[in-house]
C-alpha cells in the first residue's frame, strides 16, 4: 500500500483519541508502519504515562514533549523493541526523568526482511513489567498483558479506567501483524490472539499504527480465523507439489505489493513451523512436505 494515501491526522500535533488518551503520530509511513508509529499519552491531571514513544526524531520529540507540557511523567511504555517504536525512550526519559518501564530488552542478529523496523539496540529500561504487573497514576491505572507472537518480549497495556488496550503490533485494524522467526513464533502468537479474545472487559483497542478498533474481540474473532486459513492454504501448496516457501509465496499473496513478499514468507515460514510442532507437516533442508500418517 501507499502510505501517503489515506493519512489519518496531522503528524507532530496531540489529538483527543478517547478517555485519558491523547496521540502523536510519528512522520515515519511505510508499508509496514501505515501512516505512522502512533504514541500515546494517557492521563489528563498532573501525572501521565507515554505509551510507544516512537522514533528518535526532533519533530516526534517536541511534540511530545509539548504536549506533556507541565505534568509528570511516571512512565515511558514500550510494547516491544522494534525501532518504530522504542528509539525515542532514551531521549524521552533524559528530558523528562521518567523511567523506561514495559517490555524486556531483546536485540537479535537476524531481523528478518524488515529493515525499517529492525530491533532497537538502545532499548534499556530501568523496570521489566511482567503480566499482570501494574502502574498507576492521578485517575489511571495501567496493567501489562504478556503477549508474545509478534516478537517474544511483546505487551500489550491495558488501561482499567477506559476498558481500553493498547495493543502495540499484536493487534492492528489496517494490518495483520508480521511474525518472523526466529523470535517471532506463530504458536506464541495464536494463544496470545486467544488470551486477549478471552478479556471480556476491553471495549476498544488503541494499535500503534491504524486506526482505534472499536468492536475488539470481533477483529481478534476473525483474526484467529484468518491465521487457521493461511494453515489451510499452506497444506492446499504441499499437496500441489509447492514445498518451497519461495513458491509458495506468490502464489498464496498474488495481488499483493511484491515489495511485502519477503515478509510474507517468513509469517508462512512461522506458520510451518507450528505446523511441524503439531506433527501436520515436516521439513527436509528447504522443503516441506506433509507429515507421515
Amino acid at each position: 500500500m501507499d502510505a501517503s494515501r489515506d493519512i489519518e491526522g496531522p503528524y507532530a500535533v496531540a489529538e483527543h483519541a478517547g478517555q485519558l488518551v491523547r496521540r502523536v503520530l510519528a512522520r515515519n509511513p511505510s508499508p509496514f508502519t501505515y501512516t505512522g508509529t502512533q504514541t500515546y499519552i494517557v492521563g489528563d491531571a498532573g501525572e501521565v504515562a507515554v505509551i510507544d514513544p516512537g522514533p528518535d526524531r526532533p519533530e516526534h520529540l517536541e511534540a511530545l514533549i509539548a504536549a506533556i507540557g507541565d505534568a509528570r511523567v511516571l512512565a515511558i511504555c514500550c510494547t516491544h523493541t522494534h525501532r518504530d517504536h522504542s528509539p525515542a525512550a532514551a531521549s524521552l526519559s533524559a528530558s523528562t526523568g521518567a523511567p523506561i518501564v514495559g517490555c524486556a530488552p531483546l536485540v537479535l542478529d537476524d531481523d528478518g526482511p524488515r529493515a525499517d523496523v529492525a530491533f532497537d539496540p538502545t532499548y534499556r529500561p530501568h523496570r521489566v513489567l511482567a503480566d499482570g504487573e501494574a502502574i498507576a497514576g492521578e485517575g489511571w491505572t495501567l496493567t501489562a498483558v504478556a503477549t508474545p507472537g509478534h516478537t517474544s518480549n511483546h505487551l500489550c497495556f491495558a488501561l482499567e479506567e477506559a476498558g481500553a488496550l493498547f495493543t502495540g503490533d499484536h493487534v492492528m485494524g489496517w494490518s495483520t501483524s508480521v511474525v518472523s522467526p526466529p523470535d517471532g513464533d506463530m504458536t506464541a502468537y495464536l494463544a496470545s490472539l486467544q488470551k486477549l479474545h478471552d478479556r471480556m472487559g476491553d471495549t476498544v483497542y488503541y494499535p500503534a499504527h491504524g486506526p482505534a478498533v472499536e468492536k475488539p474481540r470481533q477483529l481478534v474473532r476473525g483474526m484467529i480465523g484468518h491465521r487457521r486459513s493461511r494453515e489451510k492454504q499452506i497444506l492446499r501448496q504441499i499437496e500441489a507439489g509447492r514445498t518451497r516457501i519461495a513458491d509458495m509465496v506468490p502464489q498464496m499473496y498474488k495481488g499483493v505489493d511484491e515489495r511485502l513478499w519477503p515478509a510474507a514468507g517468513r509469517s508462512v515460514h512461522a506458520h510451518l513451523i507450528d505446523l511441524e510442532r503439531r506433527g501436520v507437516t515436516m521439513r527436509d533442508k528447504d522443503n516441506w512436505t506433509l507429515a507421515e500418517p
